[in-house]
């Protein structure tokens, strides 16, 4: 199959192996004193270890590959230790890779090891990304005077995970959607794309308080209720993705593994 994957020009190779310890996957190894891919299979392509390398030695190109493996890095990922499974699930996160985000996530768990806290703590200096202010500019619609009426497609009542009753007997077999708080003003078609024949739950990762408390009752309803499916949705901002590491972190503590299809929303309102 053809897809992106790195390049190493061996001319401009010097053999300083810069580039090693950015590419948590392993797919670099000096030999002979140049840096070589090991195996197609564990470079992702996306490219972490191009900034590493001071001679502009290593690019990315679109050739025949063997399919890059999720479960092959993994193996060696968890060799190395807790920081370089840390590393490779943010460099995985940051660059949108939720698949294979996902895959990793569920190897860890049929493992016993612990899912780490890969989203920040704090903002960073210069402000929260997700606080910034902006104006968006909308086309005007064209008849402005005529008010749709859309049907509510919500199944429960309440909806945010705090005032939930974990034992609530409409999650028994639930098809479960988790959605940030902010999904459903910025997303126009929520109730029609993710509401429907869905069970709700709502949170913020960012301003709610008592995360711990979040998966904890997640938690107790994974274990306890037959969850058909489950379908995660959350803003673009960075804060956001905590949202996933709630439900990989209640996962974990439940003993239970259901891949959940993830979307994430822009703020001008666009699936990602």
């Amino acid at each position: 199959m053809k897809r992106q994957i790195i390049e190493i020009d061996e001319e401009k190779c010097n053999g300083c192996g810069l580039c090693v310890p950015g590419c948590p996957e392993g797919a670099l190894q000096i030999i002979d004193g140049k840096a070589r891919l090991i195996s197609d299979l564990f470079c992702d392509g996306l490219g972490a270890c191009l900034g590493e390398c001071p001679e502009g030695a290593i690019n990315t190109v679109e050739r025949e590959a063997e399919p890059y493996s999720e479960e092959l890095v993994m193996e060696n990922i968890i060799k190395a230790g807790p920081n370089t499974i840390k590393a490779h699930l943010k460099h995985l996160q940051d660059h949108g890779e939720t698949e294979y985000f996902a895959q990793a996530v569920a190897i860890l768990m049929k493992k016993g090891l612990p899912i780490p806290q890969i989203i920040k703590d704090e903002c960073p200096s210069g402000g929260c990304p997700g606080a910034a202010s902006q104006s968006l500019t909308r086309d005007k619609p064209q008849a402005e005077n005529v008010i749709r009426e859309l049907k509510s497609e919500l199944r429960q009542w309440p909806v945010q995970l705090h005032l939930i009753n974990a034992n609530a007997p409409y999650l028994e077999n639930a098809e479960l959607l988790i959605a940030a708080d902010c999904v459903p003003f910025a997303y126009a078609n929520f109730h029609e794309r993710f509401v429907k024949g869905k069970i709700v739950i709502n949170l913020c990762p960012k301003l709610d308080k008592d995360i711990d408390k979040y998966v904890e009752k997640l938690a107790e309803i994974f274990k306890n209720r037959n969850i058909k499916s489950l379908t995660s949705v959350r803003m673009e901002v960075p804060c956001c993705s905590g949202t996933e590491w709630i439900v990989q972190k209640a996962m974990e503590k439940s003993g239970r593994l259901i891949m959940p299809r993830i979307s994430i929303v822009s703020i001008r309102g666009d699936i990602l």
